[in-house]
């Protein structure tokens, strides 16, 4: 009949059109939505395609969010009449390795000098950045160490990733869903020695998510972006994770098998701080080698642009962690190198996604302070930061110095004085990012021929809110730690 040949020759040109839609392509693609959420039909570049068992999928990078919401959609999402096919005399547009253009921390020169004294006006109206932000933040660039040459990498994260979504991520109850998606290339195997990295260069296969979902302990997590785990691990629904060794195996069969002959409950190396249920452990790359690679190839689940290898000889690991009945649960950590030229005191810093938002991304950085305080030294995260790490630290930076403004006392009358260097002494925090940070919040200005900074009402109302929500902190007491002078031990 005539309807039925309508009906075939509609399907017939479907099929024609999807075989023009090819990697490099873009068009507007249909978002996974959350409940009661309208409809977005945003700007996506498709990156690869596969047909298995007569079934066409196509994997999406949505233009205008973070990497970590690509995934593979149907044909019924894409809108092919607007298909827009790459230029010829154009590669398709990469996401840059670098965003040192967006992401690169505002220090101010090294030469600038404030070497007079701050007075602290009682009240002069200035307006002030409001305080908080993500509690969270994946870090930076790695530079070279004396003697050793590593690669450089950088996280470029997006401020326009929906909170929801960071919520919805690390749900317990995720259904297993169909096997990890597959690209049309066949997977990369990781190099089993040295350097374990995959190529600092982006490239089809590291930028397709490899692995569906993690079990880790009593959460189902959904990855957000490629790690290099063994390929036999990228082709089943779900990898166990053993919580407290971050062993991987393909099956709960596996995991329960390997439960009995387990013997951590908590991770290795020493536990150097206790309060209440929070604990860290210190953890040598070099005397712990199997679960620092491990950590590390957890941890690239959720950074993006990260170098990974299994040389972890030059760095310390510090895992924090929460204790019940079972044993003590992994909730962040952060890598340190132990000899930096730098005087950098952190390299990769991470909060798993089930306990973002809670205030341990905080937590985890005041921690790494308060080692430099132990050291008598200043520190700073690697440079550059992402946008969302400069974020974080900003957040800290800020309320960390507030703190101290806000307790300032006058002398003899007059208004209270404090110096650049005594804020660094203070907090541990380096000369540049004090700087950098009091000029963000607009709190330093000229007046009569001296460097002064003005807190207004607002400013200090603002800082006591987010001070109320921070409810845990370090305490220094509770820190049983002697630090180690890597230099003359010769050998790591």
């Amino acid at each position: 009949s005539k309807m039925a040949d309508d009906k075939e020759n509609k399907k017939i040109g479907l099929k024609t059109t999807l075989d023009m839609v090819v990697e490099g392509c873009r068009l507007p693609v249909k978002m996974s939505i959350l409940p009661n959420e309208e409809e977005e039909w945003p700007l996506a570049e498709i990156l690869s395609r596969k047909e298995e068992k007569g079934k066409l999928e196509f994997y999406v990078h949505y233009i205008d969010f973070n990497k970590r919401l690509d995934e593979w959609v149907l044909p019924d999402r894409l809108r092919v009449e607007e298909l827009q096919f790459p230029r010829k005399d154009q590669k398709t547009p990469q996401k840059q390795t670098s965003s040192a253009a967006n992401s690169r921390p505002t220090t101010p020169d090294r030469d600038l000098q404030l070497s007079k004294k701050l007075s602290v006006p009682e009240q002069i109206s200035s307006p002030a950045a409001k305080l908080g932000g993500l509690g969270q933040t994946p870090q930076a660039h790695m530079k070279s160490n004396a003697g050793r040459k590593r690669k450089a990498f950088l996280l470029d994260e997006k401020q326009d990733l929906p909170p929801a979504y960071c919520n919805s991520l690390s749900s317990q109850d995720s259904t297993d869903g169909p096997p990890t998606p597959q690209p049309s290339a066949p997977p990369q195997q990781p190099r089993q020695t040295g350097s374990m990295s995959s190529s600092h260069d982006e490239n089809i296969i590291t930028r397709i998510k490899n692995i569906e979902t993690i079990e880790l302990g009593k959460y189902r997590i959904k990855p957000w972006y490629f790690s290099p785990y063994p390929p036999e691990l990228t082709t089943i629904p779900i990898v166990y994770i053993c919580e407290f060794c971050l062993k991987y195996v393909k099956s709960r069969k596996c995991l329960e098998r390997h439960r009995t002959k387990c013997t951590l409950r908590h991770p290795p190396g020493n536990e150097i701080y206790r309060k209440s249920t929070i604990s860290f452990f210190e953890i040598d790359g070099r005397k712990n080698k199997m679960y620092s690679q491990n950590l590390c190839l957890l941890a690239k689940l959720f950074l993006d642009h990260k170098t990974l290898y299994y040389d972890t000889d030059p760095f310390l690991f510090y895992v924090m962690t929460e204790y019940d009945i079972k044993g003590f649960h992994i909730v962040g950590f952060f890598s340190k190198e132990k000899e930096s030229t730098e005087d950098y005191n952190v390299a990769c810093i991470l909060t798993l996604p089930p306990y973002q938002r809670k205030g341990y991304g905080k937590l985890l950085i005041e921690f790494s302070y308060e080692l430099s305080k132990f050291e008598g030294k200043t520190g700073s995260p690697e440079k550059p930061l992402s946008d969302l790490g400069l974020l974080s630290y900003r957040s800290y930076w800020s309320q960390t110095i507030l703190e101290i403004l806000v307790t300032l006392k006058p002398e003899n009358g007059e208004r209270p004085q404090i110096t650049i260097n005594d804020i660094c002494e203070l907090t541990s925090i380096r000369k540049e990012d004090v700087i950098s940070t009091l000029q963000h919040l607009n709190l330093i200005n000229y007046y009569k021929g001296q460097y002064i900074i003005t807190l207004s009402h607002e400013s200090i109302d603002s800082h006591n809110r987010a001070m109320a929500k921070r409810k845990i902190r370090i305490d220094a007491k509770c820190l049983h730690w002697t630090p180690k002078d890597w230099a003359k031990r010769g050998k790591w």
